[in-house]
């Protein structure tokens, strides 16, 4: 009789046990038990991928809020000015051994290509007048033929930013470096050309 209470108890013991058990183990799940007690985060406004946004409209909606200036500082937006506006867009960046330096390193990966190593439009890719290449037509920046000294620095950083004609945009070029190209293709031409 003694070992069959025992039992008993212990298999009491074991349920109270597991009772409490269960019960601790649920309560990290009770903000799902009831939207009453804390929602918390569970009534904001949300989408889901490929959800339809039912949202737009709506208040702020999901555009950012009024005066918010994006990581990288205000970006000039070229593509929404005029052609005499893109012309005069003045050029921020000092002309500096430093920004000369990035220039020249941004010209070696993006321009060589075409333009050549002094920009006088012999790269590998470029075909008649100057090079032997497949892109005919590319236009000499540098050198006794270069085209930039006839230009603004804020029309070649539109041509940069957007591509014109044969050129492609370099968008991907962070608008900082876009002027230390300017600078560079500056300098290469011993500091010709308009402001």
């Amino acid at each position: 009789m003694r070992d069959r209470d025992a039992r008993r108890r212990a298999g009491r013991g074991v349920a109270a046990g597991l009772l409490l058990l269960a019960i601790s183990g649920s309560l990290g799940c009770w903000e799902q038990v009831s939207m009453d007690w804390f929602p918390q985060m569970k009534r904001q406004m949300a989408i889901q991928p490929f959800e339809l946004n039912t949202f737009v409209g709506k208040g702020q909606g999901l555009t950012p809020p009024e005066g918010t200036v994006p990581v990288g500082g205000p970006e000039l937006d070229v593509a929404l000015l005029g052609m005499l506006e893109q012309e005069v867009i003045p050029n921020p960046m000092p002309m500096s051994l430093a920004s000369l330096k990035r220039g020249e390193v941004l010209y070696g990966r993006y321009c060589v290509i075409c333009h050549g190593p002094n920009g006088e439009g012999d790269g590998p890719l470029a075909g008649p007048p100057y090079g032997n290449g497949p892109l005919v037509g590319v236009l000499a920046i540098g050198g006794p033929n270069g085209i930039a000294k006839a230009l603004t620095d804020g029309h070649i950083y539109t041509t940069i930013s957007l591509g014109r004609v044969r050129m492609p945009g370099y968008k991907r070029i962070p608008p900082r470096q876009r002027w230390d190209l300017i600078n560079y293709i500056r300098d290469m031409n011993a500091h010709g050309g308009r402001p």
